[in-house]
């Protein structure tokens, strides 16, 4: 009893310090055939890291029962062909009673996200139904009476705004803009719930902006509309995504990045696709997003983050590289470390003072 009042306590102490415990998430992908059982990666997790967030590509059953009673938050996915199913009400409550209430009691789902990068599909079928399958999987959670825990939304790429440099130029490409994107906002607002968004300065990164992708020392980028100075590309990519959402009178809707990450293994042509290079980057974007620096035009703020990802994964198509984004190999060893095992906790927290470094440190001896 005087632990949990104890533990309490130093929350409110944060509170009153006016910041928040670290928040950082992970993607865990299955598109393999050497992983670990999910009750061995939820021990894992919690024994072992810091991670307090995971997102699944899904809403598979064992992995629901892995993560009861774990406290972990989590997200799940539903696929995109089944979106059109979804915008039937009856669909929707039946999916929800067998995905999710089920579940509900011990499993801490936090999130519902429909579908995955939808417009990047090109499929107009789906995107048109996007909204209205959204709009009905909220009603069939209010039915549920889960719709104040479960948060509804949708991640979409970097590849829906029609520029990121400069951040400024940032808008959602025409059509769109106001046919998808002005009535999901809405929907968003409305119901309190985040934009998600996929970052991965590795794919605008070359040999002349590495440096700038990975937070290394750089010239930056100036935006002359803003006259703000860029030191790091992920900043002018969530800033554009920002600058397109205020566009559209949506500037106060929260965002959250679904996913971002660096490949630690690639094609001999590709240049520094490395567990050094990866390890940079990710260690240095866990650090940024949640140190409540923000960004040029976002400052003063932190980001709910989820790194991709947990594991390589050995099945997955395409170039080298998309195998290899993994954390942590299938024995739990990491890859390289980025100051996300229980032991380096001090690595991300980034404190603003002596009583802050301390108050996390105790927390965390508590929660063990």
């Amino acid at each position: 009893m005087k632990i949990n009042i104890l533990y309490f306590s130093l929350l409110l102490l944060l509170q009153i310090l006016g910041v928040e415990p670290k928040m950082i998430g992970v993607n865990y992908g299955t598109v393999a055939n050497n992983l670990p059982p999910p009750e061995k990666v939820a021990k894992f997790l919690m024994d072992s890291t810091i991670i307090n967030q995971v997102k699944l590509f899904d809403t598979n059953s064992n992995m629901l029962h892995a993560f009861a009673h774990t406290q972990l938050a989590i997200t799940v996915t539903i696929p995109n062909n089944l979106i059109p199913q979804l915008t039937n009400l009856t669909f929707a409550q039946d999916f929800i009673n067998t995905n999710i209430s089920s579940f509900i009691h011990s499993t801490n789902i936090i999130r519902i996200l429909v579908g995955n990068e939808v417009l990047s599909t090109g499929n107009k079928f789906l995107i048109t139904n996007l909204v209205p399958a959204m709009e009905t999987l909220h009603e069939a959670l209010g039915s549920a009476r889960l719709d104040r825990k479960i948060q509804v939304s949708t991640p979409h790429s970097l590849g829906v705004v029609s520029s990121s440099s400069p951040p400024s130029s940032g808008s959602f490409r025409q059509g769109y803009d106001e046919h998808v994107f002005r009535p999901l906002l809405s929907f968003l607002r409305g119901i309190g719930s985040p934009f998600v968004v996929n970052l991965y300065p590795f794919f605008g990164s070359s040999n002349e902006t590495l440096d700038y992708a990975v937070f290394r020392p750089n010239k930056g980028v100036f935006d002359n509309s803003t006259n703000v100075m860029y030191t790091n590309m992920f900043d002018a990519q969530l800033d554009s995504v920002f600058c397109a959402m205020k566009k559209l009178g949506f500037d106060d809707v929260d965002i959250v990045i679904g996913e971002t990450g660096w490949p630690s293994q690639g094609d001999p042509s590709q240049v520094e696709v490395d567990p050094q290079t990866a390890a940079t980057y990710n260690a240095n974007v866990v650090r940024h997003v949640t140190s409540g620096d923000g960004t040029p035009l976002m400052p003063n703020r932190t980001f709910e983050t989820y790194v991709f990802a947990l594991f390589d994964e050995d099945l997955k198509l395409g170039p080298t590289f998309e195998r290899h984004f993994g954390l942590f190999s299938p024995n739990l060893m990491a890859v390289y470390d980025i100051g996300l095992l229980k032991r380096n906790l001090g690595v991300i927290v980034s404190p603003k003072n002596t009583l802050y470094a301390f108050t996390v440190s105790i927390l965390w001896l508590l929660s063990c």
